[in-house]
């Protein structure tokens, strides 16, 4: 019936008809890979949200999942959507409006204040929160700060110095006092640029500067307890002390690629070095993701798995291909902590992660959904990820090779 109702029809329209039909059915042979699309369709939320030029109201996203939800609700009860197309093409708008309201309420809930003008001289007080050491300078993080001649309404969260000369040693937890010159974070050096002043925005970063003169040190952090009583501080600590315990005990440009391979602190590679590694198209090398964890769950995995297969009574009374797993969950995620967390780390934590969590459940890890939940997880915790090229290349790459093999 439906042949001969199509052949009765006009050419366009039959041919329109048959893509429609086509199309359906190809949607529905898909039906095991929707999944796959559930992230897609969030950071297209997420870039529709960026991509507006006026701020919306907060309940816009909210109210956008509430009404696909409450269809999603009538649809199913009702029981009007026989071949579930429906069912999918209401969560895909759900997932666009959580997107959306995702990186609405990431915008919102770091809003800090940002300097308003160029300052200074002026002196400044705060927290070392982050050290990066350059071979020809330093570079320091501040938190709580207090400006001189800037009110506590209007002082940004963090402040980035730049320091020149001879400093005192300087660690992640220290109180220190500077006289520094401030101005805001700069805009992108062209249209469609590299964005500095929104990677300040969701870092708190409200100022950047340079010092003049040496750095003076109020309170070291193992004096004040900082190091102790806050756990990013005291992983920054442990992350600085490990980076610089490399470079003393491996001088030379050797140390800091070592150092770069271990914690991911690139800082103090020499400019021509990094340079080089750029051109020769291994820079990649020394971010700190697939390889570096994989390296780590692999060697804790199989070593303690070992070890255990040598104590008879381990190896025949309990399970320890999972003991082994669930351990080396632990050192992925502790490994990523001391490296520094960027992109490329949190994907593939959680690849690895997810792939050891199907050891202890008895079943098989798919690779293409890995890739798919660990995006949806990394947009979940940081949506402005989207917009940077760490995002972008580390899982344009992956699904090119799991597409490639």
């Amino acid at each position: 019936m439906r042949q001969r109702f199509t052949l009765a029809m006009p050419s366009t329209r039959r041919f329109l008809v048959s893509l429609r039909i086509g199309l359906l059915d190809r949607l529905l042979d898909e039906r095991d890979r929707w999944a796959l699309w559930l992230p897609v369709m969030f950071g297209l939320g997420i870039a529709v949200y960026f991509a507006l030029r006026f701020e919306p109201p907060l309940w816009l996203g909210l109210g956008g999942v509430a009404v696909t939800a409450a269809f999603g609700l009538a649809v199913r009860r009702r029981q009007w959507d026989s071949s579930g197309l429906a069912i999918a093409g209401l969560v895909a708008l759900a997932m666009l409006a959580a997107g959306f309201t995702t990186a609405q309420w990431r915008t919102a809930s770091v809003a800090a204040p940002v300097l308003a003008k160029r300052i200074g001289p002026t002196a400044i007080t705060g927290r070392v929160s982050e050290v990066e050491t350059f071979p020809k300078d330093s570079r320091v993080t501040f938190e709580r700060v207090r400006i001189a001649g800037v009110g506590a309404e209007q002082t940004p969260e963090k402040v980035r110095l730049r320091l020149r000369g001879e400093q005192p040693a300087i660690r992640p937890g220290d109180w220190l006092r500077v006289r520094a010159i401030l101005t805001p974070p700069p805009p992108p050096s062209a249209p469609g640029a590299f964005d500095f002043q929104r990677q300040s925005y969701f870092k708190r970063l409200g100022a950047v500067g340079f010092g003049l003169g040496p750095v003076e040190v109020l309170a070291d952090a193992g004096d004040s307890g900082d190091g102790m009583e806050l756990p990013g501080i005291g992983l920054e600590r442990l992350r600085h002390a490990v980076t610089q315990r490399i470079i003393t005990g491996l001088p030379g440009q050797e140390g800091t690629i070592a150092a770069a391979l271990m914690t991911g602190d690139r800082s103090a590679i020499p400019e021509h070095l990094m340079d080089a590694m750029r051109n020769s198209g291994l820079a990649h090398l020394l971010a700190i993701s697939g390889l570096h964890i994989g390296l780590v769950a692999g060697i804790v995995f199989v070593g303690l798995r070992a070890m255990m297969a040598l104590v008879p009574p381990l190896a025949l009374n309990f399970q320890i291909k999972k003991i082994a797993a669930a351990v080396s969950i632990i050192g992925a995620f502790a490994y990523a902590l001391i490296a520094g967390a960027t992109i490329p780390t949190q994907r593939a934590v959680v690849m690895v992660g997810l792939m050891l969590v199907a050891v202890l459940v008895d079943r098989r890890a798919l690779s293409v959904r890995l890739v798919a939940w660990a995006a949806l997880i990394v947009l979940l915790v940081q949506p402005e990820s989207l917009l940077g090229a760490s995002f972008q290349m580390s899982f344009g790459a992956v699904i090119a090779l799991i597409a490639a093999y």
